[in-house]
């Protein structure tokens, strides 16, 4: 919901394709730039801490926008701000997520059904989140999806709070973060299914999804719509993305 409000308001704002990439750029590179050396940190801390404090980040940024955007002030560069922002913690926050669905399992032969479930919540808020979005917008406002999204986070940080969970041990250790980092690296270019992987990734990343960040330009240039409009494309090339590129996920959910 937030994605799409993000867009159709600085598409309302400025009605620049160019505008669009800049916003969309500005979150991406941060989590880029910083995802190795934070993917090396994660190890170093407690997982459910740090998460605690992500959440509570991300909640601070979209009550910011929700603020901002409701009070009728917000700039392009406060957007620009508080997404890049959000890509600061995306960069944590992606890595001690992914570690600590492991954590939270404690027989490991439920962990394969705990990933398929996580996938289905995932692609199901992709499905299910811009549809909502786009109706909110027209309803309400872009500043009321960012109000719903940064209360939702108190439910996400009381879960938290009140998981009774083994703690692991934080592993202490010898190397630096740049040996971490390139022994890391040395694993991904020999490894051949993992390098595939990730080159296939890039390739899509690069040349493929894009074109998501022009759907505003779409909804309402080309099919003279609004945010309902969008709401709605957006839903579609979600599902869309979801079973051309994670066909996998889909088969593993139907056994759960």
């Amino acid at each position: 919901m937030t994605r799409l409000a993000t867009s159709w308001l600085v598409y309302r704002l400025t009605h620049s394709a160019l505008l669009l990439g800049v916003v969309s750029f500005a979150g991406q590179i941060v989590s880029f730039a910083l995802g190795p050396f934070a993917g090396v940190w994660v190890e170093r801390l407690n997982r459910r801490k740090l998460l605690v404090w992500t959440q509570a980040a991300a909640a601070v940024q979209s009550l910011a926008l929700a603020a901002l955007t409701l009070a009728h002030v917000i700039t392009l560069w406060e957007i620009i701000a508080l997404i890049a922002f959000q890509g600061l913690i995306n960069a944590f926050d992606m890595p001690g997520r992914q570690s600590f669905l492991v954590q939270m399992v404690e027989d490991r032969d439920d962990l394969s059904n705990a990933i398929a479930i996580n996938s289905s919540m995932a692609n199901g808020a992709r499905l299910i989140g811009p549809a909502i979005a786009g109706l909110v917008i027209a309803a309400v406002g872009e500043g009321w999806c960012f109000l719903i999204d940064g209360v939702s986070y108190f439910a996400v940080i009381a879960s938290l709070l009140l998981m009774r969970i083994r703690p692991l041990p934080v592993r202490r250790h010898a190397t630096s973060m740049l040996e971490q980092m390139r022994e890391g690296w040395d694993y991904v270019r020999t490894f051949r299914p993992v390098r595939t992987i990730l080159l296939m990734f890039a390739l899509l990343s690069l040349m493929g999804w894009p074109y998501s960040v022009l759907l505003p330009i779409f909804a309402g240039q080309v099919l003279h719509g609004g945010p309902h409009t969008l709401g709605w494309l957006t839903g579609g090339q979600e599902s869309a993305r979801s079973h051309r590129v994670f066909p996998w996920r889909f088969a593993s959910q139907s056994s759960v």
